[in-house]
């Protein structure tokens, strides 16, 4: 049998196929490799991103009940018309009517009324509790935000925070550059011979704008320490508002308000007094001081 003769340099044909082949396979597996490894870094960073974070929950769940929360003393004090009547009547008079709400525990509140030869005093409570359905926003924040609306309508002014101004850093040799530099330039600046002196110190004119005011100049209007006006120590913000007008014909109306913010819950107390005819109007002062009063024991029951 005659033998295939042997070139060098050649390769089978047999080999060359599975070579071939080998490569092919190769190249799957590489491109399976790398098309995996880009889904799992998509995965990857799926899982690594972030979530927004939640705001904390408010401090209170529910509500006092709003007709039994002022102790029976307290209401003798702001309803005084209550001492004339008959004990049927009185008792009636000092429980009080709920306000009519679909949620006691988002929002109550109670109001007597009482007539006296001092006139009419009547009292308002309403206690909110407030739920914030972002959950980015606190409770708290949307308190204060409810809050902030009452203490506008009562004209007081919101202070405004200020924004800090961010100052670039200065090294000490910048500093020392500086002041060389601001000697340099003042030695180098001529000071003028025969300079007219200023016109105060040679007990001339005051210049325009300065100096005192002339007589004619209207004063800031006397305060008396009565005026609408923000509250310490009462909750984590409070304000009092005080309006006198009129009513009816002839009647003055005075009307007290009482307002803080504890956590995510609003308190108002509104108390008012009506007088008729030629009578002295209500006094400021007292009513302020039975709103205040009452407000702190709410506080305080806010706290139990």
């Amino acid at each position: 049998m005659q033998r295939k003769r042997y070139s060098p340099g050649r390769v089978p044909g047999t080999l060359l196929g599975l070579g071939a082949g080998l490569a092919v396979v190769a190249g799957a597996l590489t491109g399976c490799s790398a098309a995996g490894t880009a889904e799992d870094v998509t995965v990857d960073a799926k899982a690594g991103a972030a979530a927004a974070p939640v705001a904390p929950p408010g401090r209170y769940r529910t509500l006092f009940e709003p007709c039994g929360a002022v102790p029976q003393a307290t209401l003798r004090e702001l309803l005084p018309g209550t001492a004339a009547l008959t004990d049927a009547a009185r008792v009636a008079a000092l429980r009080g009517t709920a306000a009519v709400t679909y949620d006691t525990d988002r929002r109550v509140g109670c109001a007597w009324t009482a007539d006296s030869e001092n006139g009419t005093h009547r009292l308002v409570l309403d206690v909110e509790r407030v739920v914030s359905y972002d959950p980015t926003v606190s409770d708290a924040a949307r308190a204060q935000e409810v809050y902030t609306r009452k203490q506008l309508a009562a004209g007081i002014a919101v202070p405004e925070t200020p924004t800090p101004t961010p100052t670039a850093p200065t090294t000490a040799a910048t500093a020392s550059g500086a002041a060389k530099a601001s000697q340099a330039g003042a030695a180098a600046t001529p000071t003028p011979t025969g300079a007219p002196s200023s016109p105060t110190a040679s007990g001339g004119a005051t210049p325009p704008g300065t100096g005192a005011p002339s007589a004619g100049t209207p004063s800031a209007p006397a305060t008396t320490g009565l005026e609408p006006r923000l509250l310490g120590g009462l909750g984590d913000i409070a304000f009092v508002g005080d309006t006198l007008g009129t009513t009816g014909g002839s009647g003055t109306q005075r009307v007290v308000s009482v307002v803080f913010r504890t956590s995510n819950v609003v308190v108002t107390v509104e108390y008012r007094q009506r007088v008729t005819g030629a009578a002295a109007a209500p006094d400021s002062k007292e009513l302020q001081d039975r709103a205040q009063n009452l407000a702190r024991l709410l506080a305080d029951r806010l706290e139990e």
